[in-house]
């Protein structure tokens, strides 16, 4: 932790010393007398400024804090601590000293030394720099929690009111006034309400789909944050109403400010992804292998640059030779750099990057590059129910009418989970004719309504309450009577056209607000054509029938509402209630004498009666029941098959909701999770009832979907700890500031990019676009076809690395002049491998890629088979880059091609083998020899035909090892699978990357100025055609390695699936 996260952790015992009394104070089950005794404080009178001061010094201000991150420098420290960079890091520090050192001699060679440590100091910097960047945007997450506070306050203090107080300067015991718009500044108590009713949005918060409506009497103590009903918390807005309310919280101790130390406490312990994890291990292995590879080059050629005799048996006269010491340090530098797959980072970089813009076509938007690689081993989603799984859009599912006399209800089933009139219709419609009963229910739907529903680009959106929103999408989808029918026509409000007409034929003149104990909303109209007035009402059933005397039957007619059609409609009732469905019932009343000439006049007396709302009641009384209607947060109709992908997968789906366990039940058993009669007694717990378990491990260890209900903050983070801890790799999706904590702890967070907060977005991995589930189902698919394509490169780079290091060994090994110098061995791991490595990133995904388990996170990269496989094609490569380096000495012709066009001499390969001895030979001479436009002379030193003259076999030897590195790269198109059944033209990139690479090769050799950097010589066609004659033999021993492969796989495999099974 860094120095701001250890002052935090101080500030916070601090805190707790000093607030505890307070903080153990339940506001929410206390009474208003005894919240106002207990801080000290009169609601009429407020706080007294030396009150405020003073409490101020004990409580600090509110505001949250600002977490101190770790400094730039820390941050780019950090980005060292990484095995294979640790390496690469010293390989270029001692390139340069070296480099440093010949520097001092001039000429030529002193290019080429220094170009690879300033290349290697190149890419270190490079990823360095990519590192910081991604880690300095955890901090945003807090930074957007801070936007969503507000910035002022109405507030009385000293007996008169504050209107715009900064809500920094709240302290506990305030009095303040919230009213509709209003965001509220900190947590507080309601102590009276100043209209009827008074609705708080607080989704964000706590997970619920709708506003909750606020009252200032007392819950109980160990109520979760969804009942506190007298509660307000920071952040959220007031969309109805207003009233009085006291501080009880602020600053971090609000709800808001734990979301924010939960956020700071997920930052603190982020993992690496699988990936990086694996990496890190073989860069472990590989400084092991490095290191002995290194002493072994060291001990065979101990004899060239240290010597001694023996006298008396003892050891004397030792002879050390600085330059040959200097040599063999520098092959074992090259080691290094052959050991290393520089380009390794890069082109991990760049297939993330191509992998987030498919990602992107399918609405998912990655934010951080890893994340894409951790979506393919997914074994967990925990998927937040409203917006997600399901439109977070109303919509009447079911409705429910009158029929003839004495005969049963009539039901509709209405299709539709948007706000889209067009979405959908009603089955079993009567089109021909809509009897008086359904204009009735399509009349109150429309009129008695505040809300609206407008198109926006593609889709539509409900300004108001989505419940309202959906009655009015209802009244389009029922449609008008045949005689207005042709009126709608010349009307067009934004789709609501029969909204429309409704409402203008009934002029609405008065509104009677809906209130808690009603429990129902009413509006006198009064009809544009016959004057008559009518009240028509909407609520909720059971009050609506305790309030109604008579009903209306399919023909208009209306009669006396006895018990046996009251137990019909309740029956009903209680049916869509089960299915989770919201009931709303639909009344109205004909006779309104005491608004008989009413027009809305204020002086007139029916106006008084509006003014209070204990009249409500008896207003909405001897009403006319007409039907009913069942609205629900609908599932999106594409989630069902994702859930079944996801089954098929292997992935675990466990749904995480703020919302009531029915509703998320009836949900969950609609879109697949649950079966439909399937006992999940034991599968539902809400959050609080989870956190009481003695083993909440095993509750979530059990097979099949999970769901929890009611579940708060910190419940989500518990079970993705829970989850994490055994070995899972959780996708968290979410879109409140709720959620933030728990997105930020997930290997994967995944925020909504339509309904989500800043808050949820800044602290998320990646962002669905169209807040859909089955996107994320998609993007799983996408990270296991990237994870098997970069798994092909990443064992190609390595392969074609193992091929240098056996190289260099063997060049090493049998004591004959280096063949490839670190320069040019960098040129191939960056520029040469890079882009056939590239292009497998571009293999099409197998067809069966979400029909297998997921892999386990511990999976290795490289199994032993494969190992030995590439060790073989590694022994391959040494052997023919070394074995064309001693051709071009030692023979004037292979297998008939004509090696002696340039004219050079040719050794033996003894002489070769000692070359170091050259001087103490007599009458040793080299013929000069040609290469492109170039002439090599050896008159004045013959043995510099080992030194300056081996460029020719060096260019062999380069050639080679790029010729069989492309090649190879074929090989790595299918782990197992022959060029037979999969030949290179089904990645069509791959052929262009490998003629972009045998172009810049190409480049090197015959551009002059490049030629001498890397120290190579053109070749002639003889030559070429040698080079291919050794390079290709490298496909045939894949192939035989992989028809092994095939034939003995059987019995391992099916003993690994056996194996994953039982764990």
């Amino acid at each position: 932790m860094g120095k701001g996260g250890q002052d935090y952790g101080k500030k916070e015992i601090l805190g707790e010393k000093k607030e505890s009394n307070r903080e153990a104070y339940p506001a929410w089950s206390k009474d208003v007398k005894e919240c106002e005794d207990k801080f000290q404080v009169r609601r009429d009178f407020g706080l007294s400024s030396d009150e405020v001061e003073k409490r101020r010094r004990i409580y600090g201000w509110n505001e949250l804090e600002k977490h101190e991150g770790p400094s730039i420098f820390r941050l780019i420290l950090d980005q060292f601590n990484d095995t294979l960079v640790r390496i690469l890091l010293v390989a270029a520090v001692v390139s340069f000293v070296l480099a440093w050192c010949d520097g001092e001699e001039g000429g030529e060679m002193e290019i080429t030394a220094f170009v690879e440590p300033l290349v290697i100091f190149l890419i270190l910097i490079v990823n360095a720099g990519v590192g910081v960047w991604q880690e300095n945007n955890a901090e945003k997450a807090l930074e957007a929690l801070k936007e969503i506070q507000s910035e002022h306050a109405t507030v009385i203090r000293d007996g008169r009111k504050i209107s715009s107080l900064p809500a920094k300067e709240l302290v506990p015991g305030d009095i303040v006034e919230l009213r509709v718009g209003d965001k509220v500044p900190a947590d507080m108590r309601v102590l009276s309400l100043i209209s009827s009713t008074f609705r708080v949005e607080q989704g964000s918060l706590t997970g619920e789909s709708e506003a909750v409506s606020k009252t200032s009497k007392a819950a109980a103590e160990d109520v979760d944050i969804q009942g506190k009903k007298c509660m307000v918390f920071a952040g959220t807005t007031v969309v109805n109403g207003n009233c009085v309310c006291l501080v009880t919280d602020i600053g971090m101790n609000t709800e808001i400010g734990k979301v924010h130390s939960q956020i700071q406490e997920a930052s603190q312990s982020e993992e690496d992804t699988p990936l990086k994890k694996k990496l890190n291990e073989f860069g472990e292995i590989l400084t092991a292998i490095i290191g002995v590879i290194c002493l072994l080059v060291w001990l065979i050629n101990l004899k060239y640059f240290l010597s001694w005799d023996y006298v008396d048996g003892w050891p004397r006269n030792f002879k050390f030779s600085f330059e040959k010491c200097t040599y063999y340090f520098e092959i074992a530098v090259a080691l290094a750099v052959a050991a290393i797959p520089e380009g390794l980072p890069a082109v991990i970089t760049t297939c993330l990057a191509l992998g987030t813009r498919k990602m992107a076509a399918k609405n998912a938007l990655v934010r951080k590059l890893p994340s894409v690689e951790t979506l393919g081993c997914t074994t967990v989603i925990c998927s937040d129910k409203t917006g997600t799984l399901t439109t977070n859009q109303m919509a009447v599912a079911k409705l429910v009418a009158m029929g003839s006399k004495g005969s049963a209800l009539r039901t509709f089933n209405v299709e539709g989970t948007s706000y889209d009139p067009s979405d959908g219709k009603i089955q079993d419609w009567p089109k021909s004719q809509i009897d008086a009963n359904l204009q009735m229910i399509a009349k109150i739907s429309a009129v008695c309504n505040d809300s609206g529903v407008e198109q926006s680009g593609h889709h539509y959106v409900a300004s108001g309450l989505p419940t309202e929103a959906a009655l009015k999408v209802l009244a389009e989808k029922m449609g008008l009577p045949a005689g207005l029918d042709a009126v709608s026509s010349s009307a067009n409000n934004g789709g609501l056209r029969s909204s429309n007409i409704w409402n203008k034929i009934e002029k609405r003149i008065a509104t009677l607000e809906f209130d808690r104990d009603r429990k129902s909303m009413g509006v006198i109209v009064q009809n544009s054509n016959s004057g008559r007035k009518l009240l028509l009402v909407k609520g909720a059933v059971e009050n609506l029938l305790e309030r109604s005397s008579f009903v209306q039957l399919r023909d208009g007619s209306v009669v006396e509402l006895d018990q046996t059609l009251r137990n019909l409609v309740l029956e009903s009732q209680h049916e869509m209630s089960t299915k989770a469905l919201r009931v709303l019932g639909f009344a109205y009343k004909d006779d309104v004498p005491e608004f008989a000439t009413y027009t809305g006049d204020e002086d007139h007396p029916a106006h008084k009666l509006l003014l209070n709302p204990a009249n409500y009641s008896s207003i909405e009384s001897k009403l006319i029941f007409v039907g009913l209607a069942g609205i629900r947060d609908p599932p999106r109709k594409e989630v069902r098959q994702a859930i079944e992908d996801c089954r098929a997968a292997g992935i675990r789906v466990m749904v995480i909701t703020g919302d009531y366990k029915n509703t998320a039940e009836a949900i969950c058993r609609e879109i697949g999770v649950f079966g439909s009669h399937e006992d999940i007694s034991s599968r539902s717990l809400t959050g609080k009832d989870f956190m009481d378990l003695r083993n909440p491990k095993s509750h979530l260890r059990q097979l099949g979907g999970l769901l929890f209900s009611r579940a708060e903050p910190r419940h989500k983070q518990e079970i993705v700890r829970l989850l994490k801890e055994d070995g899972e790799v959780v996708a968290m999706t979410g879109d409140g500031v709720n959620d933030a904590p728990a997105l930020k702890l997930a290997d994967i967070g995944i925020a909504m990019g339509i309904a989500g907060t800043e808050v949820a977005k800044e602290a998320s991995d990646m962002v669905l676009a169209d807040d859909n589930f089955s996107t994320i189902v998609a993007a799983v698919g996408e990270g296991r076809s990237i994870y098997n394509n970069m798994k092909a490169f990443i064992r190609y780079m390595i392969s074609s690395n193992i091929g240098e290091v056996f190289s260099i060994f063997l060049t090493a090994a049998l004591g004959i002049p280096e063949g490839l110098i670190p320069v040019q061995l960098l040129w191939v791991n960056l520029v040469t491998d890079g882009p056939p490595a590239t292009a497998l990133g571009f293999n099409p995904p197998d067809k069966d890629v979400m029909k297998k388990p997921p892999r386990r996170s511990d999976d290795s990269l490289i199994s032993p088979w494969i190992l030995f496989r590439y060790l073989v094609i590694g022994l391959y490569v040494g052997l023919a880059t070394v074995g064309i380096f001693i051709i071009w000495y030692t023979h004037d012709s292979f297998f008939g091609i004509d090696l002696s066009g340039d004219g050079h001499s040719l050794v033996t390969y003894a002489q070769l083998a000692n070359w170091g001895q050259c001087n103490s030979w007599e009458n040793f001479t080299a013929s000069p020899f040609t290469a492109g436009n170039l002439v090599f002379n050896f008159d004045t030193n013959p043995c510099d035909y080992f030194q300056t003259g081996k460029i020719k076999a060096m260019t062999l030897s380069l050639s080679v090892l790029v010729a069989i590195e492309m090649f190879n790269s074929l090989n790595a198109l299918s782990e197992d699978g022959s060029l037979l059944t999969m030949p290179p033209w089904v990645n069509p990139y791959l052929l262009v990357a490998m003629s972009v690479s045998f172009g810049l090769h190409f480049l090197i050799l015959y551009v002059p100025f490049l030629a001498q950097v890397f120290g190579i010589v053109p070749l002639s066609l003889n030559e070429w055609l040698l080079v291919l004659l050794v390079a290709l033999p490298v496909i045939l021993i894949d192939e035989v390695l992989k028809f092994v492969g095939r034939c003995t796989s059987g019995v391992p495999t099916s003993a690994r699936t056996t194996k994953h099974k039982a764990e």
